[in-house]
């Protein structure tokens, strides 16, 4: 059994078909011919991407009842308040569902990521800011809409972890196979759904929108 960490770029599709105008897994690699992703990731979503041919971990990865936390790091226009975190971590209505209790973090200072081939865009007199946030679902677009929801709407969206593993020194379009120990972390026994974070003191970011 094969499993692949690899850094997604920006722009990339989650698939090995090219599709016009974007570039597909296929322009990276080599990889094993019989590896496919585990998971995906939207075009515009940069980061961790998991590739196997192992039916058993594929499996895990996909079925809710495993909670394996997934956390990114999200640039956002302006800066969230308490009441704009507390929502993320309780849970907010997105496709007409409570999203599961979640970690939301607002970071101090902008993150130590490569920059974006296209720049980010902003509004030149509106902030931005840097959340982590762990979920343990995989909705489609999820974390977007959770902060578009909570009144932040997603500039910029990288996975950096899932479970344990995690980007590590990897640059986009790099990967590493993993170890069988590795492997087996991921297909651990059910965790327990998470609590609700406890709420935490903002700390606000005043530096501006960059270019990623």
């Amino acid at each position: 059994m094969t499993t692949i960490l690899f850094f997604k770029p920006y722009g990339v599709l989650s698939q090995f078909t090219r599709e016009a105008g974007h570039q597909s897994l296929a322009d990276f690699g080599p990889f094993p011919g019989d590896v496919y992703p585990a998971g995906r990731l939207d075009a515009d979503t940069e980061g961790l991407l998991l590739l196997t041919n192992d039916n058993r971990l594929k499996h895990r990865l996909a079925d809710p009842r495993f909670f394996h936390p997934k956390k990114y790091l999200v640039q956002v226009e302006r800066v969230p308040d308490a009441e704009a975190l507390r929502r993320l971590r309780e849970g907010v209505m997105i496709d007409g569902e409570r999203t599961r209790p979640a970690e939301a973090v607002l970071l101090a200072q902008e993150p130590d990521l490569p920059p974006r081939p296209v720049p980010i865009r902003f509004r030149r007199n509106v902030p931005t800011a840097w959340i982590a946030l762990t979920i343990t679902e995989g909705r489609n677009r999820q974390v977007r809409k959770m902060t578009a929801s909570a009144g932040h709407p997603t500039l910029r969206l990288v996975r950096v972890q899932i479970g344990d593993l995690a980007l590590g020194g990897l640059k986009p379009g790099e990967m590493r196979t993993l170890g069988v120990a590795e492997v087996n972390t991921l297909c651990g026994n059910p965790r327990k759904p998470p609590a609700p974070a406890a709420p935490a003191k903002v700390r606000h970011n005043q530096a501006g929108g960059t270019g990623g």
